[in-house]
C-alpha cells in the first residue's frame, strides 16, 4: 500500500512539474523604436492572455533602430521588430533582416500601405502595417502671431530672408522622421529641385537635430527653443491638447501641409529572420495584437499615430485636432528602393559637409 501511494505521490508530482514548466511564459524579445508607447496595463493584459513575457528594448530613433539590427544580424537581438517605416524599409530589404509573416492581419486591408497603391492589404516583405501617419511642418501660433510675420505659403517661401534661422529638421540619416521629410522634398519637387532647396536652405540658417525628441522638445519655439518651424506631425497639435495642463479648446500649434513637405508614414511590425524559434508562435501573437481593436485605440494617444486597421475609429481628440491632409507626397516602392542610399549621401553632402 505505501509503495502504491509513493508511486502515485511521484507520478503526481510529475505531473504537477510536467504543468508548472508548460505554463511558464515564453520570453518575446521586441526591438522598437524610442517613441514606441502603449499603456502599461495594455502590454500586461495581452502578456497574461497570450503567456508571453514581453522583453522590449528601445533601440533610439526609427533610423538608429534599424541600424543595430543590421549590425546584430548574424547574431538577433530580437524576435520581432515594431517600427519599422515605409522610409526604412528598402534598407530593411536590402540588408535581408526580415522574415515572411503570413498571419491574419498581414492578410487584411490597412488603411495605409507599406508600399505602393497596388498592395491593397499593406504587407510588403512581410511587414504588417499597425499605424501611419503624416510629417508635416508645424508652427508655434504665438510665435508668429507676436511677431506679426505671415506663415510661408510654399517651400520656396522659408529660403527667403524673412525666414531665415525659423526652421528644425531632423537629420535623415538618423531619423526616420527627417527621412520622411526629405523624401517629401523630393516627391514633390522633383530631385534636382529638392537638392537646390536644400542647399538655399542651407544658406537660409536651416538647422539640424539628430531626432524628432531634439527637434521638437528643445529647438522648436513652443517649448523653449529659437524655431518657431519643425518638422513634426499632423497628431502633434492633438497631442498638444490632449498633455495640457491647463483645460484649452484650441491647440497652441498648427500643421502647415505645403506641397513636396508632407509625406504619409506607416509603421509596421516583422518577424526578424535568425529569431528564437521557440519564440515564433509568441511573436506571431504579438503581431496580432498589435491590430487588435484595443490596440488600435490606445496607439492613438500614446504614440499619436493613426490606425492601420480599416475598422478602426480615430478618438475624438484627432477628430478635432489632427485633420489627414487631403494630399500628399510619396514615392514608388522602386524608387525608395534604387535611390535612398544615395540621397542620404547627396543631402549630407549638400546640407552638413
Amino acid at each position: 500500500m505505501q509503495r502504491r501511494f509513493f508511486a502515485f505521490s511521484c507520478v503526481s508530482l510529475a505531473l504537477a512539474f510536467s504543468a508548472t514548466v508548460a505554463a511558464q511564459p515564453v520570453t518575446l524579445r521586441v526591438m522598437t523604436h524610442s517613441s514606441f508607447s502603449l499603456p502599461k496595463e495594455h502590454l500586461a493584459q495581452f502578456e497574461k492572455d497570450a503567456n508571453v513575457r514581453l522583453q522590449i528594448t528601445k533601440g533610439g530613433d526609427a533610423g538608429e533602430m534599424l541600424n543595430k539590427l543590421i549590425l546584430t544580424r548574424r547574431k538577433p537581438v530580437a524576435d520581432v521588430v515594431y517600427g519599422i517605416d515605409n522610409t526604412l524599409l528598402p534598407r530593411a530589404m536590402a540588408a535581408g533582416i526580415l522574415d515572411n509573416y503570413t498571419g491574419p492581419a498581414s492578410r487584411r486591408k490597412a488603411l495605409a500601405s507599406m508600399g505602393d497603391k497596388a498592395d491593397a492589404n499593406g504587407m510588403l516583405a512581410g511587414v504588417v502595417p499597425v499605424d501611419y501617419g503624416y510629417v508635416n511642418l508645424n508652427i508655434d501660433k504665438a510665435w508668429f502671431a507676436n511677431k506679426n510675420l505671415p506663415l510661408p505659403t510654399s517651400l520656396q517661401d522659408l529660403t527667403k530672408p524673412t525666414y531665415n534661422k525659423l526652421l528644425v529638421v531632423q537629420n535623415p540619416a538618423t531619423s526616420s522622421t527627417g527621412q520622411a521629410f526629405l523624401l517629401a522634398t523630393i516627391a514633390g519637387l522633383g530631385e534636382q529641385g529638392a537638392f537646390n532647396w536644400w542647399k538655399a536652405m542651407r544658406a537660409n540658417g536651416v538647422k539640424v537635430a539628430g531626432g524628432w525628441s531634439d527637434a521638437y522638445y528643445k529647438d522648436f519655439s513652443k517649448n523653449g527653443g529659437t524655431r518657431p518651424i519643425v518638422v513634426s506631425y499632423a497628431t502633434s497639435p492633438a497631442a498638444e491638447v490632449f498633455y495640457s495642463k491647463e483645460k484649452i479648446t484650441a491647440s497652441p500649434t498648427a500643421n502647415l501641409f505645403l506641397d513636396g513637405a508632407v509625406f504619409r508614414q506607416v509603421e509596421g511590425v516583422a518577424l526578424l529572420k535568425g529569431g528564437n524559434p521557440a519564440a515564433r508562435e509568441a511573436a506571431a501573437k504579438f503581431i496580432e495584437f498589435l491590430r487588435t481593436p484595443g490596440t488600435q485605440r490606445e496607439l492613438q494617444t500614446s504614440m499619436w499615430m493613426y490606425p492601420a486597421e480599416a475598422t478602426a475609429k480615430h478618438v475624438e481628440v484627432l477628430q478635432q485636432h489632427a485633420e489627414e491632409p487631403k494630399t500628399f507626397n510619396t514615392l514608388p516602392t522602386a524608387q525608395l528602393h534604387a535611390n535612398a542610399r544615395r540621397w542620404l549621401q547627396r543631402w549630407n553632402a549638400v546640407v552638413l559637409k
